[in-house]
């Protein structure tokens, strides 16, 4: 899905005030997410996102009862338009800082604390998007690599089953990022909610033990993150699986933009070189 097609889906939708065309774009990747006036709406790339979507609503309404800092939906269920989920949420504040490692960690420390909701949510399907991601990939990535980055599933999925935590399981955020955590006048607010899941707390804390290793945070960064939280998830046995599942992953995501983006697949190609090798040195960059 590209913008073009996120856009006609947003104007069939007509949910948005005034033209669709003049609707702000934020973001582009499982989700076109769309703001203008006191609105922002999320148009999910397939209808395989619509029961994402729609447990995406449930943990909003669950949050909002337990008083949690989060983004708030502003309709109760997601409409499914020529053939994409799409949400609606109210739009926050605008950011008075960017976020940092230290505010998320705030954030964790309330969510990990959390009793489970009154419905069920799922395991972190960590690895379970890589299919469909390579699918739409299809031709524009070497069909090696495919194969290889379904080898490194298949391997971790196996290891993490075996894993023991060293924290409670319970209520995970799932992609546990400061991009995910918005800044406004009342303090630190958690948003993209679709991965919540009820697993490993491991699982959010490795995700920044990952931004140090590969995408560059720095080591101030990482140590505030650790101090907020109150813990380092890299003295637990079990962080090289879980770390490279994430890995697996997130080479697999990249490769569905790679068709008509050269950018995407050139950073795909820069991952698997660098998983191949077994190079944990190579910087990653965000997409």
């Amino acid at each position: 899905m590209d913008e073009e097609r996120a856009r006609e889906v947003l104007d069939a939708a007509a949910v948005l005030p005034g033209a669709a065309g003049n609707a702000r774009l934020l973001a582009l990747g499982e989700n076109a997410v769309f703001a203008a006036a006191d609105l922002v709406v999320k148009v999910g790339r397939d209808e395989e996102l619509l029961g994402r979507a729609r447990r995406e609503l449930d943990v909003a309404r669950w949050l909002a009862g337990a008083d949690v800092p989060a983004v708030r939906a502003a309709e109760p269920e997601p409409r499914l338009v020529a053939g994409h989920p799409v949400t609606v949420w109210h739009r926050l504040p605008d950011a008075v800082r960017p976020a940092g490692p230290d505010d998320l960690a705030v954030l964790l420390r309330i969510v990990h604390a959390l009793p489970a909701p009154p419905f069920t949510l799922p395991p972190r399907e960590l690895l379970g998007g890589v299919e469909r991601w390579l699918r739409l990939a299809g031709g524009a990535i070497d069909p090696a690599d495919a194969a290889y980055l379904r080898e490194r599933r298949d391997g971790f999925a196996a290891a993490a089953g075996a894993l023991t935590p060293c924290l409670p399981p319970g209520p995970i955020h799932g992609d546990a990022l400061p991009r995910n955590v918005h800044i406004g006048p009342d303090g630190p607010v958690l948003v993209d909610l679709e991965t919540f899941s009820a697993d490993f707390r491991e699982h959010d804390l490795v995700v920044m033990a990952l931004a140090h290793d590969r995408y560059g945070l720095p080591d101030e960064g990482y140590a505030a993150f650790t101090e907020a939280y109150g813990w380092d998830v890299r003295g637990w046995e079990g962080c090289s699986v879980l770390r490279g599942a994430r890995e697996t992953a997130g080479c697999a995501w990249v490769a569905q933009h790679a068709p008509g983006n050269p950018g995407a697949l050139a950073e795909f190609r820069r991952r698997v070189a660098s998983l191949r090798e077994g190079d944990e040195t190579v910087r990653w960059h965000s997409f």
